[in-house]
């Protein structure tokens, strides 16, 4: 009798590895749905991205003038809030072969302010041939929603998938 290592089970991190075969476009179906783990932002997303990106505008960086604003509080990156929830639904959705991003649509509709929890929501919502053969492209709807239950960025992003080959 074999053991079971804790992390086989239950761990949303953690893709399986092993016996599933990463997806291909045949098997990904019209409303698919995922939703992933929640992730709280924190000060230090904040002040790591705006070192990487070079976007030091106050709205991100300075606590004191942002006292004042419409938010009364700094917020995070829109564009830190966009990497983040790819990073969350890549947690989420089973492995897909070969695939690649080749096309966004997005707006930002509300604030992610330091100490918020987001999730994503996404719909696979529409499938169809690729100019080549061996791809199929795969469009998929993506909610970004706060501990609030508010969406604070959605829109949709266009995937290159590849096909069995015959």
């Amino acid at each position: 009798m074999s053991a079971v290592h804790p992390l086989d089970t239950h761990v949303l991190s953690l893709r399986a590895v092993g016996p599933q075969p990463p997806l291909r476009f045949e098997d990904l179906q019209i409303g698919d749905e995922y939703t992933s783990p929640g992730r709280t932002v924190t000060e230090a997303d904040i002040v790591i991205f705006a070192g990487v990106s070079g976007d030091y505008n106050v709205l991100h960086t300075d606590a004191e003038y942002m006292k004042s604003s419409t938010f009364g509080e700094r917020i995070a990156h829109g564009l830190l809030v966009l990497s983040i929830q790819q990073g969350l639904l890549d947690r989420t959705m089973p492995a897909r072969d070969d695939e690649r991003l080749v096309g966004l649509k997005w707006k930002f509709r509300g604030p992610v302010k330091i100490g918020d929890t987001i999730h994503v929501r996404a719909r696979i919502a529409a499938k169809k041939d690729a100019d080549k053969p061996q791809w199929g492209q795969v469009t998929v709807e993506r909610r970004v929603v706060n501990q609030l239950g508010e969406v604070v960025q959605e829109g949709e992003t266009e995937h290159l998938i590849s096909r069995r080959l015959a």
